[in-house]
């Protein structure tokens, strides 16, 4: 089973975050996603907005408490989770949020919200940096090179 989800929206007001008690920097945040309709066959489209509810953890909350603001166009990247607890009154509250993994500050330099530092990128690397050894017996460098004109390309 796959559960990704891929977003880009402007976020509906400044970015809320805050520390765990073992802590860990949490980031929560709405990002208003348009999408587009027609109510009948044949009707103009129409264009109405979904918010999506987020969260992002550690390295990337503090990057979005740094640099994001009111207004800015968000790429994110994440998983769809639902967790539920009891509210106050007893009830219980279920909740449905995109848990970020990457999350890129898509707003350009000078744009009217007052970004005007290059729009940085955080992904978390996981992972340590992975650097290939250099490729000495290559298939590919023994075969002539092919050569084909865009007429011979079938989506050209």
């Amino acid at each position: 089973m796959i559960n990704r989800v891929i977003l880009v929206g402007r976020l509906t007001k400044d970015v809320e975050a805050r520390k765990t008690q073992s802590n860990l920097t949490v980031a929560s945040f709405t990002i208003a996603c348009d999408r587009r309709f027609s109510r009948a066959q044949g009707d103009q489209s129409q264009q109405t907005a979904d918010f999506i509810n987020c969260v992002a953890w550690r390295q990337t909350a503090e990057f979005l408490a740094q640099y994001a603001k009111k207004g800015n166009l968000l790429g994110v990247e994440g998983r769809i989770q639902t967790r539920n607890y009891t509210g106050a009154d007893g009830k219980k509250v279920y909740v449905t949020e995109v848990v970020c993994d990457n999350v890129q500050l898509l707003t350009p330099k000078n744009s009217s919200t007052g970004y005007s530092a290059p729009a940085p990128t955080f992904t978390p690397s996981a992972e340590p940096s992975y650097t290939p050894d250099p490729v000495v017996d290559d298939d590919f460098s023994s075969t002539p090179s092919l050569d084909i004109s865009s007429d011979d390309l079938p989506f050209y």
